[in-house]
């Protein structure tokens, strides 16, 4: 009988002390529990490494490191499947796992399908490996793969041409909606196309806009799930394997530590707990005092000021209302009835003053009226919250949207100041489906408090910017409904005028969302980071021009 342990951790991109510290625990702490830890992919550096690894001073730290795990493992303890970046020989940079017995490196397996779309580029930063050679162990003969690998079929083909007898797949797979589902099917695909079972342990934790959603799995020799770790924390789960008498493959006897299945989130709770745990990371990782938010009233700051309060605890969150003449008495109620339902401080400054301040400063050069006049409101709170920031050290926590990014419905120096955006990847009809949720459930792992947290009459009023008199966002773009449908065809389907209108959108609509999407692109290019949840995040994923002349579906064909 062979015990495998998965150990799903966290790390911290670039802290190697305390990963290696963590690997190390993590022997310790399954000695004479299990005979082999699987650990998530390039757990001792953390991940995405991006240029980091052409710092040839980094990549001989992290050898170092992996030298003082090798000197401070215990007497017999566990071998380890360790993913690390490893400079060879020959002086090729390999994303490898490291197969350690015995306190020595006794097989190296680099990363053989290098993924360079998204948010990988790995095709710049390492080299690709050979085809994998299936390693030794005890009498099991196991195969070794980094993500990518698992992903296509040449190397699950090689491995079992060349006798391996289960797969094992180290990852880094961001959470992105309906990922999970998509892991699955291409780990089902492995485990048909060779007989065997499969072990995937993916990593948890956020590293700048990507969350790592755990939800490690196994597959038995027949495509069946016996093993789902949780989704968004850390977890050790072992398991026993013994030989399958109907076959050469090995098969799992049973599973301690974790239950063969835990329940998976829906859309809703994942995209919530994703978020949280996205912002709960980027502020702690950084090590900021907290999260400041300007609350308006409005939807989009409340999620925001739920979604911190969950991460970090009301304690951390820091609130403040900056009403201007055009702030109705609504507003400031609603903002007021948040806060008490969060149970998080809310100042109130007004910013009446500022505004004067900035108008007499321009009146002399150019006539502050329009669209101007209303700009001037947006930045006295920003500059008011990044000075706020400077004072404290809260982070400020943008609450703009998908939605309003995509067409430049946001004030640069202005409600896009700060150092973290929630909600960038959020389309607006999300973020009503995600406060429904939040007041109808409580999120795992939550800091906030329990029950609703945003006031119905946020969600029931029309969305609106306050900065001119009876202002509604419709008064400049359609319902959402409409803009998010025809944004989703723009962008994550990339498709054309015919196929949108065929959707019931009117041509003229749909080439001015167009042109103000991609006129948008230099506001989004200065707006700070946030969480990816969709297969086209702004910056990460969607990469256009800023000068870009093709812009419009309806004279293309001139």
């Amino acid at each position: 009988m062979l015990k495998i342990a998965l150990a799903q951790l966290n790390p911290v991109l670039g802290a190697l002390k305390e990963n290696a510290e963590k690997i190390l625990s993590t022997c310790h702490d399954l000695m004479g529990k299990a005979d082999l830890i699987v650990f998530n992919e390039l757990v001792l550096t953390g991940y995405p490494l991006e240029d980091l690894t052409r710092k040839p001073f980094f990549i001989n730290r992290v050898h170092a490191y992996v030298d003082r795990i090798l000197e401070n493992l215990p007497d017999h303890h566990p071998a380890l499947a360790l993913s690390t970046p490893w400079r060879a020989v020959d002086g090729k940079l390999y994303n490898a796992i490291l197969f350690i017995e015995n306190r020595h490196i006794t097989a190296v397996r680099p990363k053989h399908e290098l993924p360079n779309y998204g948010v990988f580029d790995e095709v710049r930063i390492f080299d690709a490996g050979p085809l994998p050679e299936p390693v030794n162990f005890k009498t099991y003969r196991l195969g070794l793969m980094t993500c990518e690998d698992m992903w296509k079929p040449a190397v699950t083909e090689h491995l079992r041409k060349t006798g391996a007898e289960i797969l094992i797949a180290a990852n880094g797979s961001p959470f992105e909606i309906e990922k999970f589902h998509i892991r699955v099917d291409h780990a089902k695909n492995r485990v048909k196309e060779s007989g065997l079972p499969l072990i995937y342990i993916n990593q948890v934790g956020g590293q700048d806009e990507i969350v790592f959603d755990g939800g490690s799995f196994i597959l038995d020799k027949n495509g069946e799930q016996v093993l789902l770790c949780p989704a968004h924390s850390e977890h050790v789960a072992i398991t026993s394997w013994a030989p399958d008498p109907e076959s050469n493959a090995r098969r799992i006897l049973a599973c301690t530590d974790a239950p063969a299945s835990v329940p998976l989130y829906d859309d809703m709770q994942g995209i919530y707990q994703t978020l949280q745990l996205g912002l709960r990371d980027y502020v702690e990782k950084n090590g900021f005092s907290g999260a400041l938010i300007g609350l308006s009233g409005g939807i989009d700051s409340a999620l925001t000021a739920a979604l911190a309060v969950d991460a970090l605890g009301a304690e951390n969150v820091l609130c403040v209302a900056m009403p201007s003449p055009h702030s109705s008495d609504d507003s400031l109620k609603d903002a007021k009835t948040c806060a008490m339902l969060l149970g998080i401080k809310l100042e109130n400054v007004p910013i009446e003053p500022a505004m004067e301040a900035l108008t007499a400063m321009t009146t002399p050069l150019a006539s502050v009226e329009g669209v101007t006049a209303e700009n001037i409101q947006a930045r006295s709170r920003g500059m008011f919250l990044m000075t706020l920031s400077n004072a404290t050290g809260y982070m400020v926590l943008s609450t703009g949207n998908k939605s309003e990014g995509a067409v430049g419905y946001a004030t640069l120096y202005g409600d896009m100041c700060g150092g973290y955006a929630p909600l960038k990847d959020v389309y607006k009809t999300l973020v009503y489906a995600l406060a429904r949720w939040r007041n109808g459930n409580y999120p795992d792992f939550s800091r906030g408090p329990q029950g609703r947290v945003i006031p119905e009459t946020i969600l029931t009023k029309p969305p609106t910017a306050e900065l001119r008199p009876h202002q509604t966002d419709e008064d400049s773009l359609p319902p959402y409904e409409e803009l998010d449908d025809i944004l989703y065809c723009l962008i994550e389907k990339e498709l054309g005028l015919d196929d949108i209108t065929a959707r019931g959108h009117a041509p003229e609509l749909v080439n001015k969302i167009w042109h103000l999407l991609d006129s948008a692109e230099y506001k989004r290019r200065q707006g700070a980071p946030g969480i990816k949840i969709t297969p086209k995040a702004f910056g990460r994923d969607r990469r256009y021009p800023i000068t870009n002349h093709f812009i419009s579906l309806l004279d293309d064909a001139a």
